[in-house]
């Protein structure tokens, strides 16, 4: 009960000096509040990078995923891409027709290929646009639904029909509110009936995801051959089966390859999980450099409270010298002054999460940075400063408890 006390006339103790010194107790601070909004604020942005692009960057959902000639995952090696290009064979529609005979843990299997080309409505012309040439069930495999009109069918496919599905830029900048449907579009030279508009999608990182068109992939490839560019898109019978779905795909394509045990996969797969982790990993490296900087402005923070301490202890060292010749424990004197010093910490650490969060607001209000607030940074980010405090501190408390109470006495205030 007595240590209760003793502690609880600390935190008293510590309240009234901080609010006794409110400009001295906020310079001391300041690199505590600086440290920990720049902390908070980069696992900020981090973590809503990470829950924006598992959102947003890949249409394959929870159990889609990719098979292209040449996929590269995480640091761009220049090397390793010209060696795979030139070990990885065009993926062909042969292969396309054995995995889809063949594979039985997978729901739909689509074939798709693109370009870049540039459109025409009469005198307008956009340019850049990706052209895709794609299977009728695309629009399943790729999240893509018609806002206005229809998808692709089978029947076009077969009739190699000169129709078209176009991204939201297209019907913007050639029909404005007009209807799209039933429109003629060119694309280099050759018309298209317009058949669909997609529902918009929006842009990741300020790249347009409406700037495209579809077209059937038989008309793709009487017009631009079927030699290079493809990729097969995939959906797994669920998300619990996607890894062997993966597997079974990669047994197959190895297998209609003739590629021996020792050899490696000519091919690249990827799943919208494994693009994720890449994310992951990439902020997760930034975010240790953060926390790494971070802390060395916590120590310089740090040193600034012990030295702040040290002078408190200096000035109040007739007040201790009372305190112990009535009776104060050094145990007390150690309390008073290391909650102090860690009070003093935490309460920058609390500054600094209030600025931060401001700074997020600010920053998710007005640019396209996405910004989440963890529950973790904040937990970190008062934890740290609060311990910064504590360590700083335990020098300066024990000098304070160390002292001679008859020496303190002497000491004028």
């Amino acid at each position: 009960m007595q240590s209760n006390a003793s502690f609880g006339e600390a935190v008293v103790g510590a309240l009234a000096s901080l609010r006794g010194s409110k400009l001295r107790s906020f310079l001391t601070l300041l690199g505590i509040i600086l440290a920990t909004t720049t902390l908070i604020a980069v696992m900020s942005v981090i973590d809503g990078m990470n829950v924006y692009v598992a959102q947003n960057v890949t249409s394959m959902g929870a159990d889609g995923f990719r098979v292209r000639k040449i996929i590269m995952m995480g640091v761009w090696d220049p090397k390793k891409y010209l060696e795979m290009q030139r070990r990885n064979p065009e993926l062909s529609r042969e292969e396309y027709d054995f995995l889809r005979e063949n594979a039985k843990l997978v729901d739909e299997i689509g074939m798709s290929v693109s370009r870049t080309v540039a459109v025409n409505f009469g005198k307008e012309r956009r340019e850049n646009v990706q052209l895709q040439g794609v299977t009728a069930n695309e629009g399943v495999l790729s999240d893509i639904e018609a806002d206005d009109g229809r998808f692709l069918t089978d029947l076009d496919d077969r009739q190699r029909g000169m129709v078209a599905v176009i991204g939201n830029d297209l019907k913007n900048q050639f029909f404005g509110s007009a209807n799209a449907i039933g429109k003629r579009i060119t694309v280099e030279g050759l018309p298209f009936e317009v058949v669909g508009v997609a529902k918009p999608k929006g842009s990741v990182f300020g790249n347009s995801r409406d700037n495209f068109l579809m077209i059937p992939i038989e008309s793709y490839f009487t017009i631009y051959g079927s030699r290079t560019g493809i990729g097969y898109d995939l959906e797994a019978a669920g998300p619990n089966v996607l890894q062997q779905a993966e597997d079974e795909t990669r047994v197959l394509l190895r297998a209609y390859r003739h590629l021996r045990p020792n050899q490696t996969d000519t091919f690249g797969m990827v799943s919208s999980d494994s693009l994720v982790d890449v994310f992951h990993q990439l902020t997760g490296a930034i975010a240790a450099t953060a926390v790494g900087v971070v802390s060395v402005f916590m120590v310089v923070g740090g040193v600034v409270i012990m030295n702040i301490m040290l002078a408190v202890v200096t000035e109040r060292t007739h007040e201790i010298g009372i305190r112990k010749s009535v009776g104060a424990r050094r145990v007390d004197i150690l309390n008073q002054f290391l909650v102090e010093s860690s009070m003093l910490s935490a309460t920058g650490g609390l500054i600094g999460i209030l600025l931060a969060w401001g700074v997020a607001l600010l920053v998710k209000s007005f640019t396209p940075v996405p910004m989440h607030i963890p529950v973790s940074a904040v937990i970190v980010g008062v934890t740290l400063s609060a311990a910064v405090g504590l360590f700083f501190g335990i020098y300066p408390a024990r000098r304070a408890a160390g002292l001679d109470p008859i020496e303190a006495l002497r000491m004028e205030r």
